[in-house]
């Protein structure tokens, strides 16, 4: 963001799929079974997911006309995207806890199951870094919910009283309200079982999220609302 380069977004999330190797090497030099198959299960995971978040951020940029995080934020200004693309933001927000490993899609650290998952082996400081690392990811995923469909930096809706608040204060009241929520979804739902989390990012998420990129992009061609 600080460096405000022209494609933001995809370097974002280009630097952020780089944490699955970490995962998979951690399971695997456990030289256990346990925590092997909890990274495998990671891997799995986040490559299946990503697929649909990479369809919500193309149905953005199809609105906005630009990579940018700056241009993202600012093409926000009269209505926040969470509003026009609903759907798109639901899916965004479940992909995002899938991503994560948070409940309920937190199958590669099921205890049940697994012991402990991926950090089985792992104590102290390296077991401190596993945490560290998953609530950044939490933090990150949420900063990305907000500058991609809640107007970023931006007062609700443009709204005059709130426009003498400054912007960084709004980013982190965003960012905190969505972190309350993947909280509340940890003490809300139980654990999916891992042939409906595969069923659901394969079969549900992908085939809609494409379903309404060409929608997207045919409401904006016919209407004449395509970026310049």
């Amino acid at each position: 963001m600080l460096a405000d380069i022209n494609v933001g977004i995809l370097y974002l999330f280009a630097i952020s799929s780089l944490g699955v190797y970490g995962i998979v090497m951690a399971g695997w030099s456990s030289n256990s079974k346990y925590p092997f198959l909890g990274s495998l299960r990671s891997a799995a995971q986040m490559v299946s997911y990503e697929v649909s978040i990479g369809f919500v951020i193309v149905t953005v940029l199809l609105c906005v006309g630009s990579l940018n995080l700056s241009a993202i934020v600012e093409a926000q200004h009269r209505i926040w995207f969470c509003v026009p693309l609903l759907p798109m933001f639901v899916i965004f927000f479940v992909s995002a806890l899938a991503e994560t490993a948070r409940v309920p899609f937190d199958l590669p650290e099921a205890e049940a199951e697994l012991v402990a998952g991926y950090f089985s082996e792992y104590s102290s400081m390296t077991f401190a870094l596993f945490y560290l690392g998953e609530y950044a990811n939490m933090i990150l995923m949420s900063a990305m919910t907000t500058i991609l469909f809640l107007g970023g930096w931006l007062p609700p809706f443009g709204i005059p009283p709130f426009s003498w608040i400054p912007g960084p204060i709004w980013f982190a009241v965003k960012v905190g309200a969505v972190l309350f929520v993947f909280l509340w979804v940890r003490a809300t739902f139980p654990r999916y079982r891992y042939d409906q989390l595969m069923r659901l990012g394969w079969k549900v998420f992908l085939p809609f999220s494409l379903l309404w990129v060409v929608v997207t992009a045919g409401v904006l061609l016919a209407f004449g609302w395509l970026p310049q």
